[in-house]
């Protein structure tokens, strides 16, 4: 009986140093801080705007369209907001501006924790697609943060990476339209579009006897974007490289 309770007594004792010793033995919280550029008192909260070339339906049909971005960066909690109305493209916009906040965040060493970022896109169209503005969302929120003008002669289409790189979109040459209707005189794309595959259609029949056979076969060709617009196209891939063309 004296043993027993002599090893309550023990386990009790072992059960309490396990208690108490347990968070001295688990690995420390380390906080890492990934942005380390505090504002200056003097930053001026500023908006910046950039026109964005996609492909959407007027009036039912499809084409080339430009869309205006406006991002504000204002005293805040670190939060992102979105004013956009009358725009079918809610989950790509939201994972686009997600991305391309942690690029800017990335490239300009900012801490935003203290800044709320706006994003307003204005468009005459009913749906645009929301993952082609990637890149445009990136520069302008980068614009935004660090108070600078964008150069409006130029325009910039192509998706948006966790890595900073510039993805391929579609409809190149209906958004390298719009641009040149817009008044840009630069146009920059991702790696790889300048030049756009098509496909042309050649018919050719054949008469044996009162019949006529006819077929179409589809020739591939390679079509130079800047020559069949009339405007200047540049690759680009990744927004380093593309913030050159915008900040002179």
């Amino acid at each position: 009986m004296k043993m027993r309770k002599e090893n309550k007594i023990l386990i009790l004792i072992g059960i309490f140093l396990l208690i108490y010793l347990t968070p001295t033995l688990l690995p420390k919280k380390v906080e890492i801080i990934y942005y380390n550029r505090t504002l200056p008192s003097s930053y001026k909260f500023s908006q910046s705007e950039i026109e964005i070339p996609a492909i959407g339906k007027i009036n039912g049909k499809e084409t080339g369209v430009i869309t205006t971005l406006k991002v504000s960066a204002i005293p805040g909690e670190g939060r992102t907001l979105t004013n956009i109305e009358n725009l079918l493209f809610w989950i790509d916009t939201q994972y686009s501006i997600r991305v391309a906040k942690h690029v800017a965040q990335r490239i300009t060493n900012i801490d935003i924790s203290k800044i709320d970022l706006i994003y307003t896109i204005e468009s005459n169209a009913s749906i645009i697609e929301g993952q082609s503005a990637g890149a445009a969302l990136t520069i302008a929120t980068i614009a935004a943060l660090e108070n600078k003008t964008l150069n409006k002669s130029v325009i910039i289409t192509g998706t948006i990476n966790d890595d900073g790189s510039i993805g391929k979109v579609g409809g190149i040459v209906y958004k390298a339209e719009a641009a040149k209707e817009a008044g840009a005189k630069l146009f920059l794309v991702p790696e790889g579009q300048s030049y756009v595959t098509e496909y042309k259609p050649k018919r050719t029949c054949e008469k044996i006897g009162i019949i006529t056979f006819c077929r179409t076969e589809y020739e591939i060709q390679k079509v130079n974007v800047s020559e069949v617009v009339g405007i200047e196209v540049k690759e680009v891939k990744d927004i380093d490289e593309a913030l050159n063309y915008f900040f002179s």
